[in-house]
């Protein structure tokens, strides 16, 4: 196929980095592909690999002349990288993120970009516990959901941007929904950050617990607590950034499912049986749900969301 683009420079290339210049590569999406990373051992990994075309330690050096910029570090480190890439950022080039939380990082992107530059803040929904260069793969897209968070615009050029980058993701494998970035930082709040928090806190209290030992809590791993580690195995600095960006839609999140937790502790308390049926029957037809739109993946770490 055509590349859609002559060169996409990729900042940061952790799982979501590497798969997504993995399936650049594979799918023929750009001529040549400049990778950054601030890692010594990084840049090596990635070098030994060929992930990409040239290997930059200084970013500005990655994005020169690139047509398609993709941030794909740790959450509260992308402003930061816009800001340091701003002045080598050609004209007419997308600037784009992976990150988790949309307000604040697209509203951090934006502000440091040139004019002329179209900053249009992204979220692929998928990804391993795994991390890391080596943790990636072409495919980790694939059947997934990508999220675009535009600015309000009514300028031709930067609309058609959003649907280059559209594009982009498409040529992924990836399915593409445009969304307003507060109500995104909302929904992933209630998908993806409170799931990570109740995995962080479980794992954390049965470690803690002083009557189970910890060899006997590895040793007894049901499958329910097996799955909560695999969440709580997920990069620690990119989860400390997102709770830490997205904490209003978070906490608001926190309180309904509080409350909640404490209705399903009176319904045990008070032995009310049919309440407790009428819940797990519901949630049950909701996983249901999930397989049948394709959101989940027989194979154990395909697919699994780290953001």
């Amino acid at each position: 196929m055509t590349p859609l683009f002559k060169k996409i420079a990729v900042v940061g290339c952790g799982l979501i980095g590497s798969s997504i210049v993995r399936g650049v590569r594979e799918y023929g999406l750009a001529e040549t592909i400049a990778i950054a990373d601030a890692n010594d051992a990084a840049r090596a990994a990635i070098a030994e690999l060929k992930l990409g075309d040239s290997v930059h330690a200084d970013p500005r050096e990655a994005v020169r002349e690139a047509d398609l910029v993709v941030v794909a570090t740790p959450p509260a480190a992308i402003g930061a990288v816009a800001e340091t890439i701003a002045e080598a950022l050609a004209p007419g080039a997308i600037l784009t993120d992976v990150g988790s939380v949309k307000e604040s990082v697209g509203q951090a992107m934006a502000a440091a970009a040139p004019s002329g530059v179209h900053v249009i803040p992204g979220h692929p929904i998928s990804g391993t516990e795994r991390s890391g260069p080596e943790a990636g793969f072409s495919a980790l897209f694939k059947g997934r959901w990508a999220i675009l968070c535009p600015q309000p615009s009514e300028d031709a050029a930067y609309l058609a941007a959003v649907e280059r980058l559209a594009a982009f993701w498409r040529g992924l494998d990836s399915q593409v929904e445009l969304m307003e970035a507060r109500h995104h930082d909302l929904v992933l709040a209630v998908t993806s950050h409170l799931p990570h928090l109740i995995a962080y806190n479980i794992v954390g209290t049965a470690a803690d617990l002083e009557e189970v030992t910890q060899a006997e809590v590895i040793k007894f791993s049901a499958g329910g607590f097996r799955d909560f580690t695999r969440i709580a195995a997920s990069d620690p600095v990119m989860w400390r950034d997102v709770f830490m960006l997205n904490k209003d839609a978070v906490l608001e999140i926190l309180g309904r499912f509080n409350e909640d937790l404490q209705a399903l502790s009176r319904a045990i308390r008070w032995g009310e049986a049919d309440k407790l049926q009428e819940l797990f029957t519901r949630t049950r037809d909701i996983r249901r749900s999930v397989i049948a739109v394709g959101q989940e993946s027989a194979e154990p770490n395909f697919g699994r969301d780290r953001s």
